[in-house]
């Protein structure tokens, strides 16, 4: 969050998966707008959608009517895998290719954050829209003028078999605003600056260890350290059902994990060997949540 990187810069090491955002643009018969999405809006001008991620991006892009907005989702919302800022994004990228406009994944970031923080006032930092734009697995360097820098993490394929086989990640069953926890850790950044300073030199370490020695069962360590700092931020990024989940999971077998995202619910993250898995799975109960990693971002695959 800017609140903390505008003054000590920040780092996060993160990858896209292949659990995808679909937006689809089409030109309407009339000149109203028609967005659909868990509701269906129909308005005439565009400054009265209900939704302002797409309000903020139709002014954005100058498009005043006469088009239709839909879209879908793998997972729901409020479950910190960056749905938000993914669909900003997705959005982005379709109305500006409606128009015939091509912009690069840092510009379709950058405008992403524009709305997103400083238009829409969410108490967020830039790592989902940067993660979304750029795809693949990145060391993200944010420095204290606002500019980030991205750096590529390249493994070995037997590097990425790996990570797609010690990686678990399992859905608690609850959704959440990430805006209100966020808040809250935005509020208490001074006084918990040395939990985010140990946050930030972690990323930094493991960026190292992946360019160094590639994927490694340090991995899970680094996960659980992290995940017991990012905890004590405030009270809302875990609760008891999260405690107890975690606990049984590193009790079966489990090296380390994290809540994604803000906390609170949504997804959690584990590193495990192949042959405690099924342990893991049969002790925790959850749904699991086959995935990937991917190396492309946002991009257009139809056009007509």
């Amino acid at each position: 969050m800017s609140a903390y990187y505008k003054k000590d810069g920040g780092a996060v090491i993160s990858s896209a998966i292949d659990k995808y955002i679909y937006v689809t643009v089409n030109k309407k018969f009339d000149d109203s707008v028609r967005v659909s999405y868990s509701v269906t809006e129909i308005v005439d001008d565009p400054q009265d959608l209900k939704h302002d991620i797409v309000r903020e991006c139709l002014k954005m892009t100058g498009i005043t009517g006469g088009i239709e907005i839909t879209t879908i989702a793998d997972i729901p919302a409020g479950t910190g895998l960056g749905s938000s800022s993914s669909f900003t994004i997705g959005l982005l990228n379709a109305l500006y290719s409606y128009l015939g406009i091509t912009l690069s994944a840092r510009e379709l970031a950058e405008k992403a954050c524009e709305i997103e923080i400083r238009k829409l006032k969410h108490p967020i930092g830039k790592q989902d829209q940067y993660a979304a734009a750029f795809g693949g697995l990145n060391f993200f360097n944010f420095n204290k003028d606002g500019t980030v820098d991205r750096t590529p993490v390249t493994l070995s394929e037997r590097d990425k078999r790996k990570m797609d086989r010690k990686l678990m990640m399992f859905y608690t069953g609850v959704t959440r605003k990430a805006d209100n926890i966020l808040k809250e850790q935005r509020e208490k950044t001074e006084k918990k600056r040395d939990i985010l300073d140990f946050m930030k030199e972690q990323a930094f370490e493991m960026h190292k260890l992946l360019l160094k020695d590639g994927f490694t069962s340090d991995f899970g360590k680094y996960l659980n350290e992290g995940w017991l700092k990012k905890k004590s931020l405030t009270d809302e990024i875990s609760n008891g059902k999260i405690d107890s989940i975690y606990s049984k999971a590193l009790r079966c077998g489990a090296t380390g994990g994290k809540l994604l995202g803000a906390g609170g619910g949504g997804f959690i993250l584990l590193y495990c060997d192949e042959e405690k898995q099924d342990l893991v799975r049969e002790e925790i109960g959850l749904r699991e949540i086959d995935f990937h990693l991917v190396q492309q971002g946002s991009r257009v695959v139809y056009f007509a």
